[in-house]
């Protein structure tokens, strides 16, 4: 059953400081484009494990990339109640339906943004995938759960919600039309995106799907919901292929702005863009590179692979 959860509107109304900050991390990519051994794809999903709390974020885009990455990176699969989709686009959540079903015992939670549910006819008269598998996800077991708002989907792990637009970063393709819950056909600016975040003793640490809201405006998010304490790790998709110097030059500035130290750039980030943000910054190799298939990150830094 599609549940809603609604939290008071806004959230340092609530006291963030009696949550619990995580103290120990992993985070490990699991499908991106890049990779050495394992397989690559256009897609994105990672595995966060935090103070003994596990939650898949995305599912990659072919039905058996991250079943197959996990096993050969020896990553277990089962017992994972949560699942959590950045956004409605398959190369995100194509591969839940065989994650399901190969591991009956996880995956019984999806943590979706409102908005992932909406129609969006195209040209062939098709919506999506997500939407066109909701009730064969539905039909085995999958309890999806609504978030608008920023709110705690496991102790100490939060999601943005849906993240407010102040700058206007525009990282979706501007061409897609959607039905939204008025019965309106409009731009598809891809509402539901949201992010996780969680806090550490040294900072904040943020996974991001593709960032179709925008970087900026989800880092500017996420300082409002906890306010002065910096975002020192993100890793994820950004979708900053397509900008040109001056945009990336001013992302990186923000970026700076906002206490980032670490950034790991995969999927729709663009390598081009990341080394760039890299420079501008005057991030070394260590701390700032693109993230391959197994790439990981803890609390002592980032562990890139072979594809270092």
């Amino acid at each position: 059953m599609k549940k809603t959860l609604l939290l008071l509107f806004f959230l340092p109304l609530v006291s963030f400081g009696q949550n619990p900050k995580i103290k120990d991390f992993k985070i490990t990519i699991l499908s991106t484009m890049l990779s050495d051994s394992h397989i690559g794809e256009w897609g994105f999903s990672a595995m966060i494990e935090a103070d003994g709390q596990r939650i898949l974020f995305d599912t990659g885009s072919r039905e058996n990339t991250v079943l197959q990455n996990a096993r050969e990176l020896n990553i277990n699969l089962d017992n994972i109640d949560n699942v959590f989709l950045s956004h409605n686009h398959k190369d995100h959540t194509g591969g839940l339906i065989t994650l399901r079903e190969n591991y009956p015992t996880s995956f019984s939670i999806a943590h979706i943004g409102e908005g992932i549910f909406y129609s969006r006819p195209n040209s062939k008269g098709d919506d999506h995938y997500i939407l066109n598998n909701k009730n064969t996800l539905e039909t085995l077991g999958i309890d999806f759960r609504t978030h608008i708002n920023p709110s705690q989907v496991l102790p100490g792990l939060w999601t943005t919600g849906q993240i407010p637009r102040k700058y206007d970063e525009k990282n979706w393709s501007e061409l897609g039309k959607m039905i939204d819950s008025n019965g309106n056909k409009v731009e598809d600016t891809i509402p539901e995106d949201q992010s996780l975040f969680f806090d550490t003793d040294n900072g904040i640490v943020l996974i991001s799907g593709c960032g179709h809201a925008g970087l900026v405006n989800t880092l500017d998010y996420v300082k409002k919901i906890i306010p002065n304490r910096p975002i020192y790790k993100i890793i994820g998709g950004f979708h900053l292929l397509k900008l040109n110097n001056d945009k990336l030059e001013w992302t990186a500035k923000k970026m700076e702005e906002a206490g980032v130290k670490y950034f790991v750039g995969a999927h729709c980030t663009g390598l081009n863009s990341t080394y760039s943000i890299r420079n501008f910054m005057h991030l070394s190799p260590k701390n700032a590179l693109v993230g391959s298939v197994g790439t990981y990150i803890t609390k002592k830094g980032i562990f890139p692979g072979y594809m270092e």
